[in-house]
């Protein structure tokens, strides 16, 4: 599989961009933890933050199609996927689009220990459980970010409680 160019910094002014990520999670130390890799400071949208691992899907690919793809081009690991649980939505301005990002449940397949960083893509990863997160906010992802969020929805659900269905 051959990577093409970022495409975070492909033009796509006025479109709308779907995304796939991954919650991928295993319990370390005693601890449920989530992957999440440091996008390179050479990126011009988000550069130095942690995120879910995950990218743009291609015109006429299939959503977990996509997310596998993009998970192995950016660190050679195969991936199983689960259920989606979180949609959000921003404006990426390098791109000058609106992005539509779905959140997936997933889990590595390969042992972890054979994740291999793509530096075009990623400096390095870590390994967080829920009361960490703090320590790898930035100005750019912090608690209020949508993504940031999701990812502490993604912990309450593995904890078993339910998604909110209350209507104003």
């Amino acid at each position: 599989m051959t990577k093409t160019q970022h495409d975070s910094e492909v033009l796509k002014e006025g479109q709308q961009v779907f995304t796939a990520c991954a919650f991928i999670h295993r319990v370390i130390d005693g601890a449920e933890k989530v992957f999440l890799p440091k996008r390179a400071d050479t990126k011009k949208f988000l550069p130095g933050v942690y995120e879910l691992p995950g990218g743009h899907v291609d015109f006429a690919e299939d959503m977990v199609t996509g997310l596998k793809r993009e998970i192995f081009e950016e660190f050679e690991m195969h991936t199983e996927i689960g259920d989606p649980f979180a949609v959000f939505t921003y404006t990426n301005e390098i791109k000058k689009s609106h992005s539509i990002e779905v959140i997936y449940f997933g889990r590595f397949i390969d042992p972890i220990e054979q994740i291999k960083i793509n530096p075009e893509d990623h400096s390095e990863y870590v390994w967080v459980a829920e009361d960490e997160l703090h320590t790898i906010y930035t100005a750019g992802k912090d608690q209020e970010d949508d993504e940031m969020r999701t990812i502490k929805r993604g912990f309450a659900l593995l904890r078993g409680e339910p998604l909110a269905t209350a209507f104003a």
